[in-house]
């Protein structure tokens, strides 16, 4: 049996190179990497970015030979986002934990409003503003505390919470959102 060469024909001579075992194509190294190289021009390389992205704060990055995009909301890495757009603001309805009891609250600023809580853990965050956040605490009213927006833990409540986290993460999501929002406006 002939021992197989790269499929590559180059100025009217075949590659005499042997095929990269397990590659998948009749290619040797050298050309699975110039096929990979030429490829990545179109489709670029997903990596962790140089610095994080200024528009969503994402550090996942796509690099092609012309620069970074981000990979959640393809701004382009190193330009600044437009002076003249207006703030963004991205209502979310939030959940924590502290031990045994779930708060749902909302915010325009989730960082700040966070920040002056105490609790154990973020849950989830959905978007939407007061009418979601009204509508999660009707839904869940018969395990609510009175006059609170803290609820005892139980299945329905978890069970919300944890089709929301399936999401992914609640600060990469509101990035989303961010960017979504900027790209936009823009």
């Amino acid at each position: 049996m002939a021992e197989a060469h790269c499929g590559i024909i180059e100025l009217g001579h075949a590659c005499l190179e042997t095929p990269q075992p397990g590659a998948g194509l009749n290619l040797c190294t050298r050309h699975l990497l110039a096929a990979y190289d030429r490829m990545s021009q179109d489709v670029g390389i997903t990596d962790i970015l140089p610095s994080p992205c200024l528009a969503c704060a994402s550090r996942l990055g796509v690099r092609y030979p012309s620069g970074w995009l981000c990979a959640i909301c393809d701004w382009r890495v190193g330009e600044l986002p437009d002076r003249d757009a207006m703030p963004v603001r991205v209502d979310v309805v939030y959940y924590v934990r502290y031990r045994d009891q779930i708060k749902i609250g909302t915010s325009g600023n989730p960082r700040g409003r966070l920040a002056q809580l105490s609790f154990d853990t973020l849950l989830a965050f959905e978007r939407g503003d007061r009418s979601v956040e009204h509508k999660r605490h009707v839904q869940f009213a018969s395990h609510r505390y009175p006059r609170s927006e803290w609820f005892r833990v139980h299945d329905a409540l978890t069970d919300h919470i944890d089709r929301l986290a399936e999401a992914g993460d609640p600060w990469s999501r509101y990035a989303f959102w961010v960017s979504q929002d900027i790209a936009l406006q823009n």
